[in-house]
């Protein structure tokens, strides 16, 4: 089982990794446009439309991977502070009562979103030219059945907290650095740096 969750974490971490290029996409797009308008005096109507649709899709496409290093944004005053079976029993209640019916909308009312633009070919209105829609929309109920997905996956985490008494092991991404473990993997001590310290004129030196 726990291998299952653990791949469950990785593809989600994958996905996440992949939309995240979206930020380059979305910097260069911004530069190029800057420089087109003010340098070329070249503007391009479309070009904020693609930047919202670079945005939101990687907004939506971030759901699963944040839910899967449990980043989302909590009001947990005093949730910090409960054992780890009672933080189980209000997650695991939330996500039944709020997060399943919810993402569950989510899915069906973006694929309807989705479908109905594909069907009349639905592009932007705000510009003449304005790019196609239904791409876009189509992200809504892909990322929404990621997001279901890993919540799942969250739910049956839940559910072995509540049997084990403590939480399973996540998928690890991005940390914290560790200092002593990058001075034992450059080969430095904390003699070494002391010395090096010694050596740097203070203020009081100086003067």
């Amino acid at each position: 089982m726990q291998s299952l969750l653990l791949f469950v974490d990785k593809l989600s971490t994958w996905i996440g990794h992949v939309f995240s290029w979206f930020i380059v996409a979305l910097t260069l797009l911004i530069s190029w446009e800057v420089f087109s308008r003010y340098a070329l005096d070249n503007p391009h109507p479309w070009a904020f439309d693609v930047m919202i649709m670079f945005y939101g899709t990687l907004f939506m496409m971030a759901g699963a991977y944040t839910l899967a290093k449990s980043g989302h944004v909590r009001g947990d005053v005093l949730y910090g502070f409960f054992m780890p079976r009672t933080q189980a029993s209000i997650d695991l209640a939330l996500y039944i009562l709020f997060f399943i019916p919810g993402v569950i909308a989510l899915c069906w009312a973006g694929y309807t979103y989705a479908a109905e633009s594909w069907a009349i070919n639905e592009h932007s209105n705000i510009t003449a030219d304005g790019p196609p829609i239904y791409p876009f929309k189509t992200i809504i109920p892909v990322a929404g059945a990621f997001l279901l997905l890993q919540g799942f996956v969250e739910i049956v985490r839940c559910v072995m907290c509540l049997k084990t008494g403590e939480w399973p092991s996540r998928e690890e991404d991005v940390e914290e650095v560790d200092v002593d473990k990058l001075k034992e993997m450059v080969h430095v001590k904390t003699e070494d740096i002391e010395k090096l310290d010694a050596l740097i004129p203070t203020e009081g030196d100086a003067r």
